[in-house]
């Protein structure tokens, strides 16, 4: 982190991400579930906001009815942060049927020619527009096989329909492949080895939570902040954070510290100085530019996570408008 300047942040207002109270946690919480086969990413959602008693909940990357795997669920404010996880890669562990056998050396040469950048068209039943349209699979392998069924690991971009990919390279091989199974494992900073929740977890937790037990529901959902993964980060004032909640454009007066890798037009997280996601925004000045000056708009405000109020209000209204310009310390 590029350090601008220093300032202790009032313990009167906010929290850190691991000491906010059970409601709040909940409010700003991520939940990496794991989905069963079955039940449409939609009806697990619902569930999962019935089960907590949230009004509002949504997920990050859908999963069709017969895959499983990570499903995250963002709660409350946290579903404003979603959008964060698909600038990362996604795996997936699957089973592959090829309809006739084929050398292992044939196979292979296919696999490569489908690693690296790839057209994909995406299927008939997609929520998208089937137009044509590149996705990068990073790796790709094949882990065991026995006869025709294939268990393979893939590590792509966010929005590569899986399915596709196999019916594709059967195309190439000429005889014709099918997705026997699939599982999600990994979206960017979740990962299968940190460990999944599930709905009958999240249950007893919430059991526990109503007989005065907070210990199983905190160990269960985490800080929305745990999705930000490697993205550049900026620190700000307490003075600039009810601002930004506000809609306003992040002033240099008003930053602490940034990451020092941070260019111009990178998307951002802006941080609050006790280590909690205040909004998603654009860098509108690379960090060592954000250093060498005095004034001037260092980061645009894209999607606000925070609650308005939850910091003072230290700004001053302009030309009689609620909402302020820029946030800088009054």
């Amino acid at each position: 982190m590029l350090v601008l300047d220093e300032e202790v942040s009032n313990p009167e207002h906010g929290h850190t991400p691991a000491s906010r109270p059970v409601q709040s946690m909940l409010e700003y919480g991520l939940v990496p579930l794991d989905k069963p086969r079955g039940p449409t990413s939609h009806e697990v959602v619902a569930w999962t906001r019935k089960l907590l008693g949230m009004e509002k909940a949504g997920h990050s990357g859908t999963l069709d009815p017969p895959v499983s795997g990570l499903l995250p669920i963002g709660l409350g404010q946290s579903t404003r942060a979603l959008s964060l996880l698909l600038l990362y890669p996604k795996e997936y562990r699957g089973v592959m049927r090829i309809h006739s056998s084929v050398p292992k050396k044939e196979i292979g040469r296919v696999k490569a020619e489908f690693t690296g950048e790839i057209f994909q068209r995406p299927p008939q039943r997609s929520s998208v527009s089937r137009q044509t349209r590149t996705r990068t699979i990073y790796e790709f392998e094949i882990e065991e096989s026995v006869g025709n069924l294939h268990l393979f690991r893939v590590l792509c971009q966010s929005g590569t329909y899986i399915r596709k990919l196999i019916y594709d390279i059967g195309e190439v091989l000429g005889v014709g492949a099918t997705m026997v199974e699939l599982r999600r494992t990994k979206v960017g900073p979740l990962t299968e080895e940190k460990g999944f929740v599930t709905l009958h977890q999240l249950n007893d937790a919430m059991y526990r939570l109503k007989a005065g037990d907070e210990g199983p529901i905190r160990k269960l959902v985490l800080p929305v902040e745990e999705s930000l993964g490697p993205i550049g980060r900026i620190v700000v004032r307490d003075s600039a954070v009810d601002a930004i909640c506000h809609g306003a454009r992040l002033g240099i007066p008003g930053v602490l510290s940034l990451s020092s890798e941070i260019k111009k037009d990178d998307p951002v997280a802006v941080m609050s100085a006790k280590g909690e996601m205040v909004a998603i925004g654009k860098a509108l000045l690379s960090a060592e530019e954000v250093r060498k000056l005095k004034r001037g708009l260092a980061a645009s405000t894209d999607r606000v996570v925070m609650k308005a109020g939850t910091y003072p209000r230290m700004w001053k209204s302009h030309g009689g408008k609620a909402e302020p310009k820029a946030a800088s310390p009054s």
